[in-house]
């Protein structure tokens, strides 16, 4: 199987706008521990899947970019609490930011698959990851 070309775009997403979308995720201050982040974990991981090394991007698709984030803010625990919610939510914002979200007029991914691959993600073993 081949790999796809995949996408490319100078444009990044800013911290500051997924912080905006987390903060929309709250129920009614239901939880004190939801959402709050470790050490500006997601920052670095925005810093992470932009990151460049030789001036060449180390992740050089959007498709790429989107699939490390999803999997680091899941895998990193970069929330005390909600971690794999946001990861999912955020994954949609991006995929939406880069215009990708649709095909043909139908999603890419749907709700079911994304809880799936969340889900998957979670309970696998960080040695399996391939970059």
């Amino acid at each position: 199987m081949n790999k796809p070309k995949g996408t490319s775009s100078n444009e990044q997403i800013k911290y500051e706008d997924c912080i905006d979308i987390i903060n929309k995720l709250r129920f009614a201050n239901d939880s004190n521990l939801f959402a709050l982040e470790r050490n500006k974990g997601l920052e670095s991981i925005i810093g992470n899947i932009y990151q460049t090394f030789g001036n060449v991007d180390v992740y050089k698709t959007i498709e790429e970019k989107a699939a490390n984030f999803l999997y680091l803010i899941t895998k990193n625990h970069t929330f005390i609490d909600g971690n794999k919610r946001i990861a999912a939510t955020l994954f949609i914002y991006f995929l939406d930011f880069y215009n990708i979200l649709y095909k043909n007029n139908k999603r890419v991914i749907d709700n079911n698959a994304l809880v799936a691959l969340t889900l998957l993600i979670a309970q696998s073993n960080p040695k399996e990851k391939k970059s």
